[in-house]
């Protein structure tokens, strides 16, 4: 897992900076005094609770925090209940008891695709993940192959521009006679390229993937699968399905790929990404072929 550099880099890079001012000096006391208290609290909270316990040992890393800079891992002891997911563990543990935890998170109904973690070893949504389900204590880490930002939050820049360089839009070679005539699509096409569509952008797949993780410009199963969705759509022009099979099959692309099936493993919505993946090859393979 990335991570930002160590303290020893940190400290070679800012003996040019400038020093601390008073001001700036006062703002980081109280932080690290509000995050004492905050611990005194958690610590003292998590021995008042009578029914049954799940124990969650989370990610910590804050780089404005002296003492808190290097990762590690706190443990948070959270009511359980039947129905509780992960997410709501971790809404409980900063709500009750540090409210300076941080990860994100939005619907809570597996559409916004914000709260992607590393749980108990494997790559999942927080709000789809039962914690009943899991292996207790419950470990709850930052996507792997990402720069941690700060606690559960990852840099996402990357995995947004790779999805970004397929085009992921339409491009037909003809548009619709009237003004509010449709761009019709059959329903046997719609069929085929239905699983593709339910990608909700998490960055699971692309956590998972050993190539990704050593090759930085491989375009990662989310962002074929994307391609995917517009090259196989029988509404796509002549010209963009050529375009977008040169961007796929180009050195980082779908020939990259070595069938591990670990993102197909991971997608939280059960989008076949590797099967996705060898139809393109095969398309592509059968562009270059010429008989003559």
């Amino acid at each position: 897992m990335s991570t930002k550099p160590s303290q020893s880099e940190t400290e070679t890079e800012t003996d040019t900076e400038p020093a601390t001012t008073g001001h700036q000096q006062r703002r980081l006391d109280d932080k690290r005094a509000r995050a004492d208290d905050r611990d005194e609290a958690a610590a003292q909270a998590q021995t008042e609770f009578d029914g049954e316990t799940v124990e969650l040992k989370v990610f910590r890393y804050d780089p404005e925090i002296a003492g808190k800079e290097e990762p590690r891992f706190d443990t948070f002891t959270v009511p359980f209940e039947t129905g509780m997911t992960v997410l709501d563990a971790l809404i409980f543990a900063r709500d009750s008891y540090d409210s300076s935890l941080t990860f994100r998170h939005s619907c809570r109904q597996a559409v916004c695709g914000s709260d992607a973690f590393f749980v108990n070893g494997s790559q999942r949504l927080g709000c789809q993940t039962q914690i009943e389900d899991l292996e207790w204590p419950v470990r709850v880490e930052p996507l792997p192959h990402s720069d941690v930002v700060k606690d559960l939050v990852v840099e996402m820049d990357h995995f947004y521009d790779q999805m970004e360089s397929v085009d992921p839009f339409f491009d037909p070679d003809d548009l619709p006679d009237g003004e509010l005539e449709e761009q019709r699509q059959s329903r046997q096409n719609r069929e085929n390229i239905k699983l593709s569509t339910r990608c909700i952008w998490c960055g699971a797949c692309m956590s998972s993937c050993n190539i990704a993780a050593g090759d930085n410009k491989y375009l990662g199963p989310a962002a074929i699968n994307k391609a995917y969705r517009f090259y196989m759509d029988d509404r796509e022009g002549s010209e963009k399905r050529q375009e977008r099979l040169e961007i796929i099959e180009q050195e980082h692309g779908v020939w990259r790929c070595q069938t591990q099936f670990s993102c197909t493993d991971v997608c939280p919505k059960d989008i076949p990404l590797t099967e996705h993946i060898q139809e393109l090859k095969r398309e592509a393979v059968k562009e270059n072929l010429k008989f003559w």
